[in-house]
């Protein structure tokens, strides 16, 4: 599995991008998010996902992680190709698609091209507890809270010390609600470790 390319951005178009590594040029399929967030000509790096089929390999580029991994969410859907998971993220950004998701939003992702009603609803159900655990959480003071890559962290580690995953889950929401969301991955298994 190619993780990802950093190279030098030698062609940009708003579907595909040509990386050059090494004298190599890779053709990556990119949402149109993942290209106005490229720089033209410059060095460049994209998480990448190969989809290999029997007439072609793909692959596919996000700027993000969090991109790559809904991407990845969505494309697990049985009705959702890969051409399909690039048109929802290039019609709506990560957040909106989280969003719709978690308030249950059908007309939203039935909005983007090539999803009918019956694929926004079963990516709405296949998806929303898998998405609400990622989604910002709001603070006491009604600040949104992006804890999603630490808290993803601190539940790995705490689950490799021997907590059940859905103890642990619970343990950490409640400590980024009390203590607020900009804490370490370090600082959230501490307070973790402590209130057990």
């Amino acid at each position: 599995m190619i993780a990802y390319i950093d190279g030098k951005l030698t062609y940009k178009d708003p579907t595909y991008v040509i990386i050059d590594v090494g004298g190599v040029g890779y053709q990556i399929k990119v949402s149109l998010n993942t290209y106005s967030s490229l720089p033209g000509g410059e060095r460049c790096k994209l998480h990448t996902f190969l989809n290999i089929k029997e007439d072609a390999h793909t692959l596919y580029g996000f700027t993000t992680v969090a991109e790559k991994d809904l991407f990845l969410l969505l494309i697990s859907i049985s009705g959702v190709g890969p051409n399909t998971g690039l048109m929802v993220l290039s019609s709506l950004s990560v957040d909106e698609v989280q969003q719709a998701i978690v308030r249950e939003d059908v007309r939203t992702i039935q909005n983007v091209k090539g999803i009918g009603a019956k694929t926004a609803q079963r990516i709405i159900l296949e998806l929303k507890d898998k998405v609400r655990k990622d989604v910002l959480l709001t603070d006491s003071a009604g600040h949104a809270v992006a804890h999603n890559t630490n808290r993803a962290e601190a539940l790995s580690a705490l689950v490799t010390l021997g907590f059940a995953k859905n103890v642990a889950e619970k343990t950490l929401d409640s400590i980024i609600k009390r203590e607020g969301g900009n804490l370490s991955v370090e600082e959230l298994i501490k307070f973790a470790l402590k209130s057990s």
